[in-house]
């Protein structure tokens, strides 16, 4: 269910943890100050990812915008992507043992990506990773999914499930996922 892309991309999106420039780390421990968590406090490296970005932007020799979603040009339009997880969303699910609701938000995280330059969502691929397959969790996650491109008014493409033997703890998993959309250049937000 993997296509490999020939094409470099034009404008790539990378970020990290909760944001993609050190100057939003003080602005993020400013924000939650007065009840003292910051994202340093709950062991999030905002420099670290902003260092990351830095060095990925190096990589792909400035190719890198640092922007939620990457642009492709296609003929009068942009294809627009974006990339995203759950992050510690995950555990609440596992706490209460509730499934079904977690993949509207992997949707969500992704698709919002994709809509800050004002496309509009055309489908989304999931990546959903566990030690042992339990098909009925599995089956309710991707309902979630499935209710989450039915808002978004995207489509669900495909997606991988990886099983792993002993990576992830009994009974827990992790999801990321993946929208495409598009948007005419002269529509750019």
């Amino acid at each position: 269910r993997r296509s490999p892309s020939a094409h470099p991309a034009v404008d790539s999106s990378y970020s990290c943890c909760a944001s993609s420039s050190s100057s939003s780390s003080a602005a993020a421990s400013s924000a939650a100050g007065a009840e003292g968590m910051t994202y340093k406090s709950a062991g999030v490296d905002i420099d670290a990812g902003a260092e990351l970005v830095r060095r990925i932007q190096k990589l792909t020799k400035g190719d890198v915008s640092g922007g939620f979603g990457g642009l492709y040009p296609f003929g009068d339009s942009y294809l627009v992507a974006g990339t995203d997880g759950v992050g510690t969303k995950l555990k609440l699910a596992f706490l209460l043992d509730k499934h079904d609701t977690i993949g509207v938000d992997l949707v969500a995280m992704s698709v919002n990506d994709v809509i800050t330059v004002g496309a509009l969502p055309m489908f989304f691929l999931d990546y959903f990773a566990t030690s042992k397959l339990d098909v009925d969790m599995a089956e309710s996650v991707i309902a979630g999914i499935v209710d989450g491109c039915r808002q978004s008014s995207c489509t669900l493409l495909g997606g991988e499930t990886a099983e792993m033997p002993g990576f992830y703890a009994e009974g827990e998993y992790d999801l990321s996922g993946f929208a495409v959309g598009s948007v005419k250049q002269d529509a750019l937000v």
